[in-house]
């Protein structure tokens, strides 16, 4: 409950800022400086002018009535909306959706923007459909919204606030950050693979990774690469430490997995558990490529982070990070670490001292 409420508040607080601007400068480009446009004659009032501010106010409300709802009905397509139903029908639901919240918006607000300041505007059923404002004003929202899914997708593909770094030409030259990353593997998928076919196989992948981004932003992780049955997760080394994040999230995985457990037994005939190696440090990043461009990390902290991975097997464990990154982080009652000692991961010259982690 608390992780959906979460997510419909930084779905609520975009969809607002951004419809609310969006129709704050339609407005502006649509009603300022109109009065003195060549052949503009606006209907007499009884006030001098009608001005630019009555036109803020009402498209400002209009704006924020269709972030409300649209923020609604985006929650829940995520969230209930069957995931394996086709992309182009879920576009088509929801863009049905959208039109009917518009047309109710826009009437609803007109209809007391008309009686508070006298407007004289006559809403009638259907009223919409030979009202050129409104398609005006439709086509509008419609390129708005376009912009408004680019930037999400965007923020999405390169991650938080990685999106806006990279407009700004943040990455271009290669930049020094501390970070944490979890390196998160399915256990015995060879096994796995053999007894499904490749088809299920990747059905069996997909919900695997549908689980953990469920959890994702309730961790402030950034998934930087999905590679086959493995996810590579990163935080800023804040973020990373803040609440525990990068431990906390391996659990929280194992939950959400868990509650699906008769799902993946039933469908699958098998249950997908996971084993995942953590480090932290210094390294470099930037933006590489031309015909595909993305972010990629440099540094030993991706090698040792995987390696660390490794020795889950070799020691029966499902969750290991280095000596380091334990003792920056603060351990409470819920989890104890344990030591396995120093060990000479494959590819080093120095030995690393690894804990394992569990959860009382």
């Amino acid at each position: 409950m608390k992780q959906n409420l979460i997510y419909f508040f930084k779905l609520l607080w975009q969809s607002v800022v951004f419809w609310t601007l969006a129709m704050f400068c339609y407005a502006m480009f649509r009603y300022y400086g109109i009065d003195q446009e060549i052949s503009v004659v606006l209907k007499n009032r009884g006030d001098d002018d009608m001005g630019v501010i009555e036109p803020l106010i009402i498209f400002s409300a209009i704006g924020l009535g269709l972030g409300l709802l649209y923020a609604l009905v985006d929650f829940l397509f995520d969230k209930y909306m069957p995931k394996k139903i086709p992309l182009g029908l879920n576009l088509l639901f929801k863009t049905g959706l959208y039109f009917i919240v518009t047309v109710f918006i826009v009437s609803v607000v007109l209809d007391i923007a008309s009686r508070i300041l006298n407007l004289g505007i006559e809403l009638y059923p259907g009223w919409w459909r030979k009202d050129k404002r409104f398609w005006n004003a439709l086509f509008y929202m419609t390129l708005a919204s376009f912009v408004f899914s680019f930037i999400k997708i965007a923020s999405e593909r390169f991650g938080k606030g990685l999106f806006f770094k990279m407009l700004l030409g943040t990455y271009k030259n290669p930049k020094e950050e501390e970070r944490i990353f979890m390196f998160l593997d399915l256990k015995d998928s060879t096994a796995i693979a053999e007894n499904l076919s490749h088809r299920k196989y990747s059905q069996f992948i997909q919900d695997c990774f549908f689980d953990l981004n469920e959890v994702v932003l309730q961790y402030e992780a950034e998934i930087y690469q999905y590679v086959g049955d493995e996810a590579v997760l990163s935080w800023s080394y804040k973020k990373g430490l803040t609440n525990n994040n990068c431990i906390r999230i391996f659990f929280a995985f194992e939950e959400q997995r868990l509650s699906r457990k008769e799902y993946y037994i039933q469908k699958y005939g098998a249950y997908p558990e996971f084993k995942a190696g953590l480090h932290g440090g210094t390294l470099m990043v930037a933006e590489v490529g031309f015909v595909k461009k993305e972010l990629a990390y440099h540094g030993d902290v991706i090698n040792t982070s995987a390696r660390i991975q490794s020795e889950c097997n070799t020691h029966n464990v499902s969750l290991l990070l280095s000596e380091k990154l334990l003792k920056d982080l603060k351990i409470g009652k819920l989890m104890t670490s344990k030591s396995l000692g120093n060990v000479l991961l494959k590819g080093k010259k120095k030995e690393v001292n690894i804990y394992s982690i569990i959860k009382e």
